[in-house]
C-alpha cells in the first residue's frame, strides 16, 4: 500500500512593513522601481548640501539683482528656443493639428516677438499657448518603459528613458545648426540662467512639499513617477495608472499633512514670473520641481510645484 503524500505547509512571510521614518527597511535593498536606490540617496544628500550652500543663494540673488522685464525676456528666448523640437516630437507621434500650432507659435514669437523675448503667441489675438513635449514623451508615447529611477545633481529625478531623450535633444540643435548652439559659452550661458530661474520662481513650492516630509528623497522619488506616469498616459488618451512601484513603502504627502494633486507643473505657468503671485498657503505636491518646463503656459492655471531643484537641472524629457 503506498504511503500518501507528505503535505509541507506553505509558510507565507509577513509582508514588508515601512518603517516610521519613511525609509525603505535595511533588509529591502531598494523599493521597486528604484535600483539604484542606494546609489540616488547618495546623490541626493550631496545635491542638497549644494542646494543650501550655492544654488539657491544664487538664485535668490538672480531673482532679486536681475530685473524681472529682463528675467521674463530671457525665459520666453530661451523657451522659443525649445518650440522646433516640440514640434519635432509632435510630428512623431503623429499629432498634426498641435504641430501646426507649435510651428505658427514659433514663427509669430520668432518675428513680431522680437526673436522670441515677447510671448505674443499666447495672447487673446492668437491663443496659441507653450505645449510642452520631449523625446523622453516620444519614446514612452510608443511603449519604451521608463527603466531606473535615477537622481543626479545639477539634473535632480529622472529615469533612465526621459534622461537618454534628454541628452539626444541637447545634441540635436548644436548637431542640426551648429553655431552658436555647439559653442561651450552658449551652452553654459543657457544652462546657468534657465537653472537659476527655475530654481528661483519654485522655491516656495518646492519647500512646501519637502520641508515637512519624513522622507524627502522617497517623496520627490513619488512625485516624480506619477507625474511622468501620468504625462505619458495623456499623450495616449489614456487615464493614468498613478500606482506608484514601491507604493506600501512611502506616500508622497508624508508628513506633509495634506494628500497630492492631480496638478502637474508641466501646466504651470512659466512664462508669467510666479514672483507676481503669492506663495501658496499649502502645499499640493505632484512632480519634482525638475520636471518643471520653466518655459511653460502661462495661459494655464498657476499650480503649486515640489521642491529641491538644481540650477541647471532640465527636465530629462
Amino acid at each position: 500500500m503506498v504511503a500518501p503524500p507528505v503535505v509541507v505547509p506553505t509558510i507565507v512571510p509577513p509582508p514588508v512593513v515601512a518603517q516610521e521614518s519613511g525609509t525603505t527597511p535595511r533588509h529591502i535593498r531598494h523599493a521597486p522601481g528604484d535600483p539604484l536606490e542606494k546609489f540616488n540617496r547618495n546623490m541626493y544628500a550631496i545635491h542638497q548640501k549644494l542646494d543650501r550652500a550655492v544654488f539657491r543663494p544664487a538664485a535668490m540673488g538672480y531673482k532679486n539683482g536681475v530685473p524681472k522685464p529682463l528675467r521674463l525676456g530671457l525665459r520666453h528666448f530661451f523657451s522659443n528656443l525649445s518650440e522646433p523640437l516640440i514640434f519635432a516630437n509632435f510630428v512623431l507621434q503623429a499629432k498634426p493639428k498641435s504641430a501646426i500650432r507649435t510651428l505658427v507659435r514659433f514663427l509669430i514669437n520668432s518675428t513680431i516677438g522680437l526673436g522670441g523675448t515677447i510671448d505674443v503667441a499666447k495672447g487673446k489675438a492668437f491663443e496659441l499657448p507653450h505645449q510642452p513635449n520631449s523625446f523622453g514623451d516620444t519614446l514612452g508615447f510608443y511603449g519604451v518603459k521608463p527603466g531606473p529611477y535615477i537622481f543626479l545633481p545639477f539634473i535632480g529625478p529622472t529615469d533612465l528613458r526621459d534622461f537618454l531623450g534628454g541628452q539626444a535633444e541637447g545634441m540635436a540643435l548644436p548637431l542640426i545648426v551648429g553655431k552658436p548652439f555647439d559653442q561651450i559659452e552658449y551652452q553654459v550661458t543657457k544652462a546657468v540662467i534657465t537653472g537659476l530661474d527655475l530654481r528661483a520662481e519654485t522655491d516656495a513650492d518646492l519647500r512646501a512639499l519637502l520641508d515637512d516630509a519624513l522622507d524627502p528623497y522617497a517623496t520627490l522619488r513619488s512625485v516624480y513617477l506619477q507625474d511622468r506616469a501620468g504625462e505619458i498616459a495623456a499623450l495616449k488618451g489614456k487615464a493614468a495608472d498613478v500606482s506608484l512601484p514601491g507604493g506600501a513603502l512611502e506616500d508622497p504627502a508624508a508628513g506633509a499633512g495634506h494628500g497630492p494633486s492631480s496638478a502637474t507643473p508641466e501646466l504651470q505657468e512659466p512664462l508669467a514670473d510666479p514672483a507676481a503671485q503669492p506663495a501658496p498657503s499649502a502645499p499640493k505636491a505632484s512632480a519634482a520641481p525638475e520636471l518643471q518646463d520653466p518655459l511653460a503656459d502661462p495661459a494655464t492655471p498657476k499650480t503649486d510645484a515640489p521642491s529641491g531643484a538644481a540650477p541647471g537641472a532640465q527636465a530629462q524629457r
